[in-house]
């Protein structure tokens, strides 16, 4: 698959967390470093997702904040 985004983030999926309709996907991109993800749980299943597999976060935001304290 191509994709335009420059915003893929490798990373490996430490966790995926199914619930009736929803799962939460943990993916580890640095030590200790992690990006959460929630998507269908039939995206889950027919992306044949697993702990330990590679995978990119595609990021798509219209606008990011930063904040100081």
């Amino acid at each position: 698959m191509k994709v335009s985004a420059r915003n893929l983030v490798p990373g490996m999926i430490k966790s995926i967390t199914n619930g009736m309709v929803s799962s939460e996907v943990v993916i580890e991109i640095a030590p200790g470093v992690e990006i959460v993800s929630v998507v269908t749980k039939h995206s889950v299943e027919a992306m044949g997702l697993v702990v330990g597999q590679p995978i990119k976060a595609m990021v798509k935001a219209s606008s990011v904040m930063l904040v100081t304290d």
